[in-house]
């Protein structure tokens, strides 16, 4: 007569009857519990807690992108000697030919677009508050297509009178307390020029466009100027001072680097968002790691209650593993079942979890929203994490490697107490019996 197939239904039955412990047993099924609910909360964290880390790069890294350049190009200076006078002059690091390098990079074969930009730092004053702020000069379709500033939801007035003043962030016009049509001044410590000097320059501007990028620092800090008007107030008059660029894949800015320095010329510099950001990312990376071994090890404790219940279950059922084992049953049948004892501890305890760090994902950012009031906003500082919100992205990969950690070590713990049950000597197992 053939010997069952391994993982027969006769061993789920008893598996599964074995869990059930009755009254008598409380104490298996006590342990049972505890190692399920403490795997499906250790579950639940890994899951929650990587679900959170991918939102926030994600969510940092649309901000940076949908409000900021994905490469620039400017001018480094140069000074040079005249051979017949011996004066040292200096080359000015602007872009007097913006036009046609723009067009040049704009042909390059993965560049979306580029533009020209006027910068410049200057002091923000409505009445008598005052703030420092980075004007940023370009055209109106150079604007119009970022899309964290033109989004309608965050922005108030109407970027069609952009030829008519300046768009400011929203920390600005909340701290200086502007609204659309209000009048801002602005003052530049590189105004006219004069025999005696260099005086100050101070124009007003109307508030036509109030955004909000979704970074706290940009939003508190950043101005856009119609370009001609910024190198008017500049004293750019014919310049740029450098080259936005933008790429059909800003994960891999990197390669377009020697591309534009070629069509640039010699003395171009190539800045990218990867660059500005780079240890930032390099850290949330970082984090990332630590923290999935960190609670790699909280769902590794939860499980070693599992071996716990298991030695319990074992001793408590010596009887009827004698008597198995006198029926015809193999050590590896055996095995298999208090394997299986162990195993449905870890599945279901898993499946738990996924449910559970799924809901707390998709909810996190109403959690954090409901703690922020209950604080009166002290919960989540956006000038601290740079962000307004908490969120949450579920990536396919994150809830695989949480699952497969879970399952691994749940049947890994489990088979040093079914290995003692398999082993387990029938007659020794009857003999007070």
């Amino acid at each position: 007569m053939a010997s069952p197939a391994p993982f027969s239904r006769y061993e789920f039955m008893i598996a599964w009857r074995y869990l059930r412990a009755r009254r008598a047993e409380g104490g298996v099924s006590v342990m049972t519990w505890i190692s399920l609910i403490g795997i499906a909360l250790g579950v639940m964290a890994l899951i929650a807690t990587l679900a959170v880390r991918a939102g926030f790069r994600a969510e940092f890294v649309d901000t940076i992108l949908g409000a900021n350049a994905h490469s620039t190009v400017y001018m480094a200076p140069t000074s040079f000697t005249n051979d017949l006078t011996g004066e040292v002059y200096t080359q000015s690091g602007v872009i007097e030919d913006y036009d046609a390098l723009t067009a040049r990079i704009a042909a390059l074969p993965g560049v979306t677009r580029a533009n020209a930009v006027v910068k410049g730092q200057v002091m923000a004053t409505a009445g008598d508050s005052s703030n420092v702020a980075e004007v940023f000069g370009v055209t109106e379709a150079d604007l119009a297509a970022m899309p964290r500033i033109v989004d309608p939801e965050t922005s108030a007035g109407d970027l069609a009178d952009f030829g008519n003043g300046v768009a400011i962030g929203s920390g600005i016009a909340r701290e200086l307390n502007l609204g659309i049509g209000d009048r801002i001044r602005l003052i530049s410590p590189d105004g006219a020029k004069t025999p005696s000097g260099t005086t100050p320059r101070v124009n007003a501007y109307e508030v036509t466009y109030i955004f909000s990028a979704g970074r706290y620092d940009i939003d508190r800090t950043r101005i856009y100027m119609p370009l001609a008007e910024a190198q008017s107030y500049f004293n750019r008059e014919g310049v740029a001072d450098e080259i936005e660029v933008f790429v059909s894949d800003p994960e891999r800015v990197g390669d377009w680097t020697p591309a534009l320095m070629q069509a640039a010329g010699d003395r171009s510099l190539v800045w990218t968002w990867q660059d500005a950001s780079g240890s930032f990312l390099s850290a949330l990376d970082m984090e990332d790691d630590v923290m999935f071994v960190i609670l790699s090890v909280l769902v590794l404790i939860a499980s070693m209650n599992i071996t716990s219940g298991l030695i319990m279950l074992v001793k408590n059922k010596g009887r009827d593993i004698g008597i198995l084992r006198t029926m015809g049953l193999t050590e590896g049948a055996v095995l298999r079942v208090f394997f299986l004892c162990g195993a449905f501890t870890g599945v279901i305890g898993t499946i738990a979890g996924v449910l559970l760090g799924v809901a707390l994902a998709l909810n996190v950012d109403n959690i954090m929203a409901a703690l922020n009031a209950l604080t009166g906003g002290g919960a989540w500082q956006p000038e601290v994490r740079g962000i307004y919100r908490l969120p949450a992205e579920l990536r396919a990969w994150d809830i695989f490697r949480a699952v497969a950690l879970s399952l691994a070590l749940s049947f890994i713990v489990t088979i040093f107490p079914a290995r003692r049950a398999a082993r387990m000597n029938p007659v020794e197992a009857l003999r007070y019996e």
